[in-house]
């Protein structure tokens, strides 16, 4: 099966010949090597590109396992490109197993050398053309952008959105929603048939990948035990205001366990290192300014999530609300939780502020959005609450409730646009135009 990926492709062909690195992210699994290395590829081989001037080399295979010196790699990539007169396509998957060494060359400095110093010198050969996939944030990191002085453009790839999952969905159309939200976007998922297959690979992903890979990046062997605790937290409350302050007494009364709120936090930084989670702070529409605490943490993908909490708490609302943020960052948004205050008088009379919520606060460049995500707005009163912070706003964005129901756009005498949930993911523009 092949999935089409426009998107990412696209951004590839724009970024040939820049005399950067492409850097391509994302969880593991989630499509990078696929990207890369079968419809880049493809599209190479389609415009005359020859196999011997396409250099593919993914870290994570056992027979690779000395490419990950640096030395050995620069050695062999360059070992590759035998022809001067030639282009070629360097494409390293996993990029970030390449091991830190001492400068054999200066014994008494603590420099070190890694990938950055290999993909430094091979963008240097004038008929070299870099790529390089890696599923840690932390190669990102200040100190390893400071290496490459601007010399690399990041790629972020998600798992499946929904309406790529659509396109190649051969189950009933109306079964796709609820497959979806159940299993997620993980690609080799669609190649799976049974509920238990889709379930034993999502969970093994979790305990022979995600989590090993983050305990051995970091060093936590003793602590594996309450970071699959802290994910299956995390993974409850999706879509509900959270800190560490409060998953760590959660830790105290339902675990009888003591873990600091930094500890917490730590554990929190190294999820969204390996692109298991997001996380979205909490921003004050009136006062335009952020709230340091609480945030809101969302899952990379729905079916992970689910998988965690071995497929028990279906709340359709919390996923759906997961599905749609995961949606606007792939579509390159930046994504806030809105805060709006509002004066009202209590059972006594006595007048108090209350905080209502606007689900998302959606920015790229000068377009904004508010958004909020509801199953239903068919009663009355539900619709006067999903809405009541929208109506609070006092500038002239667009707002939109979206909604589970397959609805004809329209819009209220406030002017809110009411969408079905499936026409906003499967239609991209219809945040703009409509």
């Amino acid at each position: 099966m092949e999935i089409n990926r426009p998107q990412y492709l696209n951004q590839l062909i724009k970024k040939m010949h820049n005399g950067r690195v492409k850097i391509v992210t994302g969880i593991r699994r989630c499509g990078k090597s696929y990207l890369l290395f079968d419809l880049f590829v493809k599209y190479l081989r389609e415009r005359g590109v020859c196999d011997e001037q396409i250099i593919t080399l993914a870290l994570d295979e056992i027979g690779n396992l000395p490419y990950r010196n640096p030395f050995a790699l620069d050695a062999y990539i360059r070992g590759k490109m035998t022809d001067a007169t030639k282009q070629y396509y360097v494409m390293i998957d996993e990029i970030q197993f390449v091991s830190l060494v001492p400068n054999p060359y200066d014994k008494d400095s603590n420099v070190e050398i890694g990938f950055a110093d290999v993909l430094l010198g091979l963008i240097k050969i004038p008929n070299a053309d870099v790529y390089v996939t890696g599923s840690n944030s932390k190669m990102l990191s200040s100190d390893i952008l400071t290496q490459f002085r601007d010399r690399g453009d990041e790629i972020r790839v998600y798992p499946l959105s929904y309406a790529e999952f659509y396109s190649v969905y051969t189950g009933k159309p109306q079964n796709a929603w609820r497959e979806y939200y159940t299993y997620g976007g993980m690609p080799l998922t669609l190649s799976l048939d049974t509920h238990e297959e889709k379930s034993k690979y999502l969970k093994d992903l979790f305990t022979k990948t995600y989590l090993r890979d983050v305990v051995e990046r970091h060093d936590v062997r003793h602590e594996t035990e309450i970071l699959g605790d802290l994910l299956n937290v995390v993974s409850s409350s999706i879509g509900s205001l959270t800190n560490p302050n409060k998953l760590s007494n959660t830790f105290v009364t339902e675990k009888q366990i003591r873990v600091t709120s930094g500890t917490i936090e730590t554990y929190l930084d190294y999820f969204q290192d390996a692109f298991l989670l997001e996380k979205s702070q909490r921003y004050d529409v009136k006062g335009k300014k952020y709230l340091k605490t609480p945030v809101k943490y969302y899952f990379t993908d729905i079916g992970l999530r689910n998988a965690r909490l071995n497929f028990r708490q279906q709340e359709e609302p919390h996923i759906m609300e997961n599905i749609i943020y995961n949606d606007l960052v792939r579509r390159g948004f930046d994504v806030d939780v809105g805060v709006i205050e509002k004066n009202v008088r209590d059972e006594n009379d006595k007048r108090i502020r209350k905080q209502l919520e606007v689900d998302f606060v959606v920015n790229r460049g000068s377009q904004r959005y508010y958004i909020q995500s509801a199953l239903s707005i068919e009663d009355p009163e539900k619709r006067k609450q999903e809405t009541s912070s929208l109506c609070l706003i006092p500038d002239s964005f667009k707002k939109v409730v979206v909604v589970k129901d397959n609805v004809e756009p329209w819009r209220d005498e406030n002017g809110i646009l009411y969408i079905g949930v499936e026409q906003f993911l499967l239609e991209e523009e219809a945040l703009i135009v409509l």
